[in-house]
C-alpha cells in the first residue's frame, strides 16, 4: 500500500512537471519571445492558414497576387481581406472580435498602438525588427517593439509636366518663371494657378487642380494630409517637445494659429478646380486621379501611392518621366526650404491573441515579403514601397515616377514636413475637421466657423 501511494505521488508530481513545462513553452511563444527561425533568420511555425487585414484599397489587388504566390510556395494561405476607405479601424473592431480573427493587421503609429495593445504581439526579436535600417521608426513600449514600418512614403502636389512647360513656355503668360524649380513659395503658386486658369482653355485643361474630393470617406487628403500642414508648424513651435507628434500628443487645445495658411492653399484649390466648388461633395479620390490622368487638371495633392492610380486609369495621357511632385506652400514664411511631407503612418502589428502557429508563420510571410527575392520584386515593382529594410539593395527600389520624385526629394536641401497627423486625437476629429472644409467649399460655414469648429473637435476629442 505504502509503495502504491508513493508511485502515485511520483507519477502526479512528473505529470505536474511536465504540463508546468508545456505551459511555459506556450506561453514563450504567445509573447513572441522565443520563436525559433530558420537559417536565413526567417520566423517558422506551420499554420493552415492565416488572415491579413488591408489598410490600402488602392493596392488590394497585388496582395492577392501575392497571397496565391505565397500559398503556392510554401503552402500557407494568406487570407487578405481590405477595408473600405476611411472604415479601416471600425472594419478591424469587427474582425478582432471574430474567431477567424486578423492574424496581421495595421495600427497609425503610437495613438494606435494605444488603442491595439492589448492585441499587439512584442516583435523585438522577430528578423522583421532587426531588418530596420532605422529601429527607431518602430512603434515602442518600455523594452517591447509592438508595430514595425513597412514602408516610407511622401505626398504634395503632383503635377504633370508637359502641362506646366506647355504654360512656362507661353509668351503671354503673366509670370517670368520659366521652369518648375523658381517655383518655391505660395505666392509663386498662387500666381501661376491663377494665371493658368485664365488660360485653361488654351493649355486644354477643365481646372488646373483635380477636384477636391469631399464625399464622405474621401475627404482624408484634406482632413488627415492637409491638415498637417499647419499643424506642423504650430507644433514646431512649441519647444518643449523634441518632435511635433509628441508636442501633438501632449496638447489638448490648439489654436490653429497656422488655419490662415491653411485656407491659402485650400482656396487655390478649390477655385481653380476642375469641378465647382458647390459641387464637390459628390467628388471621390477616383474622380480626382482620373481628372489627372486624362489630361483634364494640371496637379493634384496626393502622394506617392498614387502612381498605380494615374498609370492604371482607362486612356492615361500622362507619361511617366512627365509625373513630378512640388512642396504644398501654404505661405509661412522661409517655406522656400519646405520639402514633401515625408514620413508613414503604416505600422504592421501580429494579433497577440491568435494561436503561436499562426502568430509565427504571420511573421514568416512578411519576412519572406521583404527579405525573398520574390517578395522584394513585389514590394518594389508592385506595391512600389520605398521600403525601410536593410534587406533591400541600392537596385531594389521602386521605380515609379513618384516613389523617384519621393527619393529625390529626400535627397535635396530641403526640410521635409514630418508625419504630425500621427498625433490628431481622433478619426472623428478627421471627419469633423472634414465635414467643417465641405461646408465652406459650398459656401454654407464662413471660415471663422470652420477654425472654431476644428479647435472644438479637437479639445472634445482630446477630453475623450
Amino acid at each position: 500500500m505504502k509503495q502504491t501511494k508513493k508511485f502515485t505521488w511520483v507519477s502526479l508530481i512528473l505529470a505536474l512537471s511536465l504540463l508546468v513545462m508545456t505551459a511555459c513553452g506556450n506561453n514563450a511563444d504567445k509573447n513572441g519571445n522565443d520563436g525559433k527561425t530558420d537559417d536565413q533568420g526567417a520566423a517558422t511555425g506551420k499554420a493552415g492558414e492565416i488572415y491579413f487585414l488591408n489598410f490600402k484599397p488602392e493596392i488590394a489587388s497585388v496582395y492577392e497576387k501575392i497571397a496565391k504566390d505565397y500559398e503556392a510556395e510554401t503552402g500557407v494561405k494568406v487570407k487578405v481581406v481590405t477595408a473600405a476607405s476611411g472604415t479601416y479601424e471600425t472594419t478591424l473592431r469587427t474582425e478582432i472580435a471574430k474567431s477567424e480573427a486578423p492574424t496581421i493587421f495595421q495600427i497609425n503609429g503610437p495613438i494606435g498602438y494605444e488603442t491595439w495593445k492589448d492585441y499587439s504581439l512584442d516583435l523585438k526579436d522577430t528578423q522583421l525588427y532587426k531588418s530596420l535600417s532605422d529601429p527607431s521608426l518602430a512603434v515602442t513600449s518600455g523594452e517591447g517593439v509592438y508595430g514595425i514600418p513597412y514602408v516610407v512614403e511622401g505626398y504634395g502636389i503632383i503635377y504633370n509636366n508637359a502641362i506646366m512647360s506647355k504654360y512656362l513656355a507661353l509668351t503671354d503668360k503673366a509670370v517670368p518663371y520659366t521652369s518648375m524649380e523658381e517655383i518655391n513659395n505660395f505666392d509663386k503658386l498662387k500666381a501661376v494657378v491663377e494665371d493658368m486658369t485664365a488660360k485653361k482653355d488654351t493649355l486644354g485643361i477643365s481646372g488646373v487642380f483635380a477636384s477636391t474630393s469631399l464625399a464622405a470617406g474621401e475627404q482624408w487628403r484634406w482632413q488627415t494630409h492637409l491638415a498637417n500642414l499647419p499643424l506642423f508648424y504650430e507644433f514646431a513651435d512649441n519647444k518643449e517637445f523634441d518632435n511635433t507628434v509628441l508636442a501633438g500628443l501632449g496638447t489638448d487645445e490648439i489654436k490653429f494659429s497656422y488655419g490662415e495658411n491653411f485656407k491659402n492653399i485650400f482656396d487655390l484649390y478649390i477655385n481653380n478646380s476642375a469641378t465647382k466648388s458647390t459641387l464637390l461633395g459628390s467628388k471621390s479620390v477616383a474622380d480626382s486621379m482620373a481628372e489627372f490622368a486624362l489630361g483634364k487638371a494640371a496637379m493634384v495633392q496626393n502622394g506617392n501611392w498614387a502612381w498605380s492610380q494615374i498609370n492604371d486609369v482607362q486612356g492615361n495621357t500622362v507619361a511617366a518621366e512627365d509625373i513630378k511632385f512640388l512642396p504644398i506652400y501654404t505661405g509661412v514664411a522661409g517655406e522656400e526650404k519646405q520639402g514633401l511631407a515625408i514620413g508613414t503612418e503604416n505600422y504592421l502589428a501580429i494579433n497577440s491573441k491568435v494561436s503561436a502557429e499562426k502568430q509565427q508563420a504571420s511573421i514568416a510571410f512578411l519576412e519572406w515579403l521583404f527579405s525573398s527575392e520574390k517578395g522584394k520584386k513585389y514590394v518594389t515593382e508592385e506595391l512600389g514601397f520605398i521600403a525601410p529594410f536593410s534587406t533591400f539593395g541600392e537596385n531594389e527600389m521602386p521605380s515609379d515616377p513618384l516613389a523617384k520624385e519621393v527619393m529625390n526629394w529626400m535627397n535635396k536641401d530641403v526640410t521635409s514636413v514630418a508625419w504630425t497627423f500621427a498625433a490628431f486625437p481622433s478619426e472623428e476629429f478627421k471627419n469633423v475637421f472634414g465635414d467643417a472644409l465641405l461646408q465652406y467649399a459650398q459656401g454654407n460655414m464662413d471660415w471663422a466657423t470652420v477654425t472654431t469648429t476644428v479647435q472644438d473637435a479637437w479639445k472634445k476629442e482630446k477630453a475623450k
